[in-house]
């Protein structure tokens, strides 16, 4: 084909060069000869891999979200998408088996599926799985919206993130009017208006993405404002979702030929015959996985705060300090994006002030005991939101370890004060010697293997065992031992 459409040109641009009289004509002729040959390589060139990979099978690229949605998921999911736009890939099927998320990085997620040129499935897998919460609002932005068998979806109410304890989660009734009180216009303003807020902007946002997919707009409503949840089979009839699938090759099967709704219009699927290839979450992904899960988080601030302390008490280390500042500023990034109670958070590093001071004022132990449970009671409710929780175990743990060195430090403490003093000038108190002579109020004696000056209330005998009372400067003040007086 490529000699069919140069031979005339190249039989064409002889005749030019035959016409032509210069010689700096017939170089020009050359080089615009030359790339005139170059032009259907090129794009012969360019078009052969495209040829055969039209010619082979088509892709589906499988994206997993397994656990709580964050951001090390939203910058997978990013990536998995982009990837398949890049390897034109036929469909990317989503499958999720999650509790829910962050609103942020749920809403970063569903960006990128509306935004996405290849049409995005989400499938709820396999047996036993849940798209709870922000599961459910990413299943009702997908083009497709399947399930397998034995599985749910619901209960999609927002939490706030980071709220102090003690706020009233249903707005007290109001208290019945006097006699001959007259009736105010204005409402009074609720004491929950920021979760309302929450709520009603959750509700526009679920009913936007079902409307756009023509979906049950009615119960995603009932979802956000009443927490309600729905298994694969009872979604399917009330038309929440678009298919049940049990497995992949069923999931295709019924894809095929099936319409979507995308950017640039409607568009039919031909998923039939695709080979599913699984999009891997790379280093980044399993960092970001690994420090925010809260009991990674957890560990980091803990290892924090005690490497920041050790270097603060033993200075030139270095290394506890290099550790300590990585680790409390790791856990501090993750804790913006963790739904952490700031309250259980205050309690944590008021329990850690106790017992440090513990070791500093002698409180015979109510520091050391107030901040053990301060520490406990923090670590608690620090995060108390389903699939974000910190282990007990892990809670007991750490307070077992934190108690156990508050009492190796108190019995150290006792034990030094019950030890007698061995250095300075309380060490002479109470021990014996020897007088050197003969005196009335001054004179030597021999105490410690050394000759002292000493003073004494009594006359003295040379040889006389006598027994230090005091000492004031280098003068010892002594009393004869009674046992030698008689």
């Amino acid at each position: 084909m490529v000699k069919i459409i140069i031979q005339p040109v190249i039989s064409s641009w002889r005749c030019v060069i035959k016409t032509a009289t210069s010689e700096s004509t017939l170089r020009l002729l050359r080089r615009l000869l030359f790339l005139l040959l170059l032009v259907p390589i090129v794009i012969f060139a360019g078009t052969g891999p495209f040829l055969s990979r039209a010619s082979g099978p088509g892709t589906a690229v499988l994206l997993n979200i397994m656990g709580p949605i964050g951001p090390a998921v939203s910058d997978y999911v990013q990536r998995g998408i982009k990837k398949a736009e890049e390897e034109h890939a036929a469909l990317i099927i989503l499958q999720m088996d999650t509790p829910g998320g962050f609103d942020h990085s749920m809403r970063d997620i569903i960006k990128n599926i509306l935004a996405s040129p290849v049409p995005v499935v989400s499938y709820v897998a396999p047996g036993g799985s849940r798209a709870a919460s922000a599961g459910t609002y990413i299943l009702y932005a997908s083009h497709v919206a399947a399930m397998a068998p034995t599985t749910n979806l619901g209960a999609a109410t927002p939490v706030q993130v980071g709220r102090l304890p003690g706020k009233p989660e249903k707005e007290p009734d109001a208290p019945e009017k006097e006699a001959g009180q007259e009736e105010k216009k204005e409402k009074p303003v609720p004491a929950d208006t920021l979760e309302r807020k929450m709520v009603n902007d959750a509700v526009a946002y679920i009913k936007a993405l079902a409307n756009r997919h023509g979906r049950n707009a009615q119960w995603a409503e009932q979802a956000v404002r009443e927490a309600v949840s729905l298994t694969a089979e009872e979604a399917l009839a009330i038309n929440v979702i678009d298919l049940v699938a049990a497995g992949h090759a069923d999931l295709l099967l019924q894809l095929d030929g099936r319409e979507v709704i995308m950017e640039t219009g409607r568009l039919t699927l031909a998923a039939k015959g695709l080979v599913i290839e699984p999009f891997e979450p790379d280093w980044r992904t399993k960092i970001l996985t690994v420090i925010t899960d809260p009991n990674v988080a957890y560990i980091l601030m803990l290892l924090g705060i005690y490497g920041l302390i050790y270097e603060i008490a033993n200075p030139g280390f270095i290394l506890p300090g290099i550790v300590g500042t990585i680790c409390l500023l790791l856990a501090l990034y993750t804790f913006q994006i963790l739904p952490i109670n700031y309250a259980g958070l205050a309690l944590i590093v008021l329990g850690i002030s106790f017992l440090i001071a513990e070791t500093f004022v002698p409180s015979f132990g109510a520091l050391g005991v107030g901040g053990v449970l301060a520490f406990v009671v923090g670590s608690i409710i620090l995060m108390d939101e389903e699939g974000m929780r910190i282990s007990l175990f892990l809670i007991g743990s750490t307070a077992l370890v934190s108690a156990g060195f508050f009492l190796w430090v108190m019995s150290r403490l006792y034990t030094m004060r019950k030890k007698k003093v061995v250095t300075g000038a309380e060490e002479m108190i109470g021990i014996t010697g020897e007088a050197m002579e003969d005196f009335t109020e001054q004179g030597r004696v021999w105490v410690h293997g050394e000759s002292w000056q000493a003073r004494s209330t009594a006359p003295v005998i040379k040889g006389q065992k006598i027994q230090v009372t005091a000492k004031d400067g280098l003068l010892l003040k002594v009393k004869i031992l009674q046992e030698d007086a008689s």
